[in-house]
């Protein structure tokens, strides 16, 4: 599955390849976001329904999810853009494997996200999360992520452990 054309979004491509979703990849999607939701919080039901019908509550809709892939490690991330209204789009369910934190594939991940959400005219395009994701929330500021209070009255009630919602400002 590796192509050996790095992806053009990250800043350090050695290695790393984008992939849009398949449905032989939606596993991944399951499995990587259980992973990081369990280790920090408790799945809740908008997370089940969500990771168990990807196609259905994101792509059809017209949203998107991408996935990283190391070279030697296979699909170590993902990240999804779920359409939210007419041009709106919520950034969630960003999730990278344990072992592979530090290979800068998040962050890989993430510019690759922006981009697609440029490409299909986000806005807004936001974000929510929790405190308790402090290196997550570095990262989405680093990328032209902002703290929104309007975001957070239009959309935080989504989940019971959202306290930080941000939306993209570049």
């Amino acid at each position: 599955m590796f192509h050996t054309r790095p992806a053009p979004w990250c800043p350090v491509t050695h290695g790393l390849a984008i992939h849009e979703f398949r449905d032989d990849l939606a596993a991944h999607f399951h499995d990587i976001n259980v992973e990081w939701i369990n280790a920090m919080f408790r799945l809740e039901d908008t997370d089940r329904d969500v990771l168990e019908q990807p196609r259905a509550r994101i792509i059809d809709p017209g949203g998107r999810i991408l996935f990283v892939e190391a070279e030697g490690l296979g699909i170590v991330g993902t990240c999804a853009l779920q359409k939210t209204g007419p041009t709106s789009y919520e950034l969630t369910k960003m999730g990278v494997r344990e072992t592979a934190r530090g290979r800068k594939a998040g962050e890989c991940l993430l510019a690759a996200v922006i981009e697609r959400a440029r490409s299909l005219g986000a806005d807004p395009l936001y974000l929510l999360t929790n405190s308790k994701c402090a290196a997550a929330i570095h990262l989405y500021e680093k990328h032209g992520f902002r703290h929104d209070a309007g975001i957070m009255a239009q959309y935080g009630a989504r989940y019971e452990r959202c306290d930080v919602a941000m939306r993209y400002v570049r």
